[in-house]
């Protein structure tokens, strides 16, 4: 049996998503910026889909800028912040994606910007006294950078409680969406933050599309020169059927969006328990209060074992994906840096298990099982 549990990584591509993006990579291929027939077509195919997107968040239009993912996002709302509205501090957390913190701490390097990292409570949630602190510290234009979820251990960011936090000392904020887009409820005419972003194949859309979202009050400059698309924010020619994916896995991701979100909530509850009647030395990274915690996420802490440095290599080898840590950091030789910053105990097995709509309780059961049999007599 094949089980793939890790969601937080990428999801697989919705059969509907495909076949809406078919016809742009067959027949309707022309380029957007083109003004014949074929163009025009296309230009039509992209504006629609703009306008899917904004509505699914209640946003205007011309507030979307397609990217090539959640990484660009980032990386175009922290310089913009910078370079187009004068900040000259950046407050952000320790266990940020690293879109997010290895961009803050270059450019601070480089601009000679302050950065400033905000304290974290025990279970990994942003200390949002501390957070006050630092902002009344400085008369320094600020950019608060924190995201949603932290997709490792799951904690959810109350966003309109840090974006009235900001609000109250002038500060702009961007929040990193990635993992939270097509799994929540969002309403930008209420929320008032200056950027979000996305990436389309964390909710069944396909790869290498995203967009950030720029407040209407934010005057920004181009990120990428070299053409004049995305309202000249963004050169290069648009990755039109990515651009259909997104929009049509957002139709998908907001139908029926709290069947969906209960749904795998019932599965991540089911597999703590399961956990919890095999495993007496078992904990779980990060708030598990399923109010304060991304439904999708599990991160798992599991007894030590003298085959702990094996053990997702043995899951793999029975057919069960997971990780130990953000994909975006495979390879890295000294694990994951989300795990340090909440100081978890690294000499123990660490796995993130990440669920999604399509997920069974009985592909739970096998991954529960492959692990019983990982342990062995060690039980």
């Amino acid at each position: 049996m094949k089980v793939y549990l890790d969601n937080a990584a990428t999801t697989p591509l919705a059969e509907e998503v495909y076949e809406e993006m078919i016809p742009f990579l067959k027949n309707e291929f022309g380029n957007p910026s083109s003004t014949h027939f074929y163009g025009r077509q296309a230009k039509g195919a992209l504006e629609t889909a703009r306008r899917k997107v904004a509505g699914h968040i209640n946003a205007k239009p011309s507030e979307i800028v397609f990217t090539s993912g959640g990484t660009e996002a980032d990386n175009m709302a922290l310089n913009t912040a910078i370079h187009n509205l004068g900040v000259r501090r950046i407050i952000t957390s320790e266990i940020e994606h690293h879109a997010v913190v290895h961009t803050a701490e270059e450019i601070c390097k480089d601009e000679k910007i302050e950065l400033a990292f905000v304290e974290l409570t025990e279970d990994g949630h942003v200390d949002l006294k501390q957070l006050e602190s630092l902002l009344k510290s400085s008369d320094k234009k600020t950019l608060v950078s924190l995201m949603h979820a932290n997709n490792e251990i799951g904690n959810l960011l109350p966003l309109e409680k840090v974006s009235q936090l900001c609000r109250s000392y002038d500060a702009f904020f961007h929040s990193d969406t990635v993992q939270t887009m097509g799994h929540y409820a969002f309403d930008m005419e209420k929320l008032d933050i200056d950027f979000i972003t996305c990436a389309a194949h964390k909710f069944h859309g396909p790869k290498g599309v995203g967009f950030l979202y720029v407040n209407q009050k934010i005057t920004a400059l181009p990120f990428i020169q070299g053409g004049a698309q995305e309202r000249g924010l963004r050169g290069g020619t648009e990755n039109l059927y990515g651009i259909i994916g997104l929009a049509k896995a957002m139709d998908l991701a907001y139908t029926d969006l709290e069947e969906h979100q209960s749904h795998v909530q019932d599965i991540k509850s089911y597999m703590i328990d399961q956990l919890k009647e095999i495993f007496t030395d078992v904990s779980f990274h990060g708030d598990t209060n399923p109010n304060k915690s991304l439904y999708t996420v599990l991160n798992v802490q599991l007894p030590k074992t003298d085959k702990s440095s094996m053990l997702l290599f043995t899951l793999d080898l029975k057919g069960v994906a997971c990780s130990g840590g953000s994909a975006c950091s495979s390879g890295s030789t000294v694990g994951s840096h989300v795990l340090r910053g909440i100081k978890a105990d690294m000499s123990r097995p660490n796995a993130r298990f990440s669920f999604s709509r399509y997920t069974t309780k009985e592909e739970i059961d096998y991954a529960v099982d492959v692990l019983k049999e990982a342990y062995g007599k060690e039980l």
